[in-house]
């Protein structure tokens, strides 16, 4: 576990690598696919994790599109919520890709707001199959954390040292 912090205002931004399952937080965020009903790595983890009752609760949802997020509870996870981001396939950085992963951090940190949530933690949004690249991922994500209004206490949370590193880096 490794963490590190950057205070701005009365928000707060730590990098931390670990497993975001175990975080006990307001909300995790998932690195959802459009279905919302699991998949591979961090929203496999996740699925799995919170029980067979987020896959219920999934499917009322009816799907996400691409840059939107949508929030649950967090079922058998130490966190009370679930926000299920969709982040783009990076296909070379000529399809809006940029913004739609922009556009999921703000949707999330919006839905945070509206249910009154102060601790987050997000995953590396689109940097696993999706393929972003994780260098540009980073400064995306906290960028766009940093914009946002209002205290917060954000995770940054990384699964491998490499991921780790592009977010500290990131964060100055």
């Amino acid at each position: 576990m490794r963490a590190v912090s950057y205070g701005g205002g009365l928000s707060v931004i730590r990098v931390w690598q670990g497993d975001i399952t175990t975080l006990n937080v307001d909300a995790i965020v998932n690195a959802a696919n459009r279905s919302l009903l699991g998949g591979g790595g961090v929203d496999g983890a996740i699925h799995r994790a919170a029980g067979p009752d987020l896959l219920e609760e999934c499917r009322a949802l009816g799907g996400c599109q691409t840059g939107k997020a949508k929030i649950t509870g967090g079922h058998r996870l130490a966190a009370r919520h679930v926000i299920h981001a969709v982040g783009p396939v990076w296909k070379g950085g000529d399809h809006s890709e940029e913004d739609l992963l922009a556009s999921a951090y703000r949707n999330s940190l919006s839905l945070a707001r509206e249910y009154g949530l102060y601790t987050i933690a997000f995953p590396a949004i689109s940097t696993g199959v999706y393929g972003f690249p994780p260098d540009r991922a980073a400064r995306i994500a906290v960028d766009t954390i940093r914009e946002h209004q209002g205290p917060l206490h954000v995770t940054l949370v990384a699964f491998d040292p490499e991921t780790a590193g592009c977010l500290t880096e990131a964060l100055g």
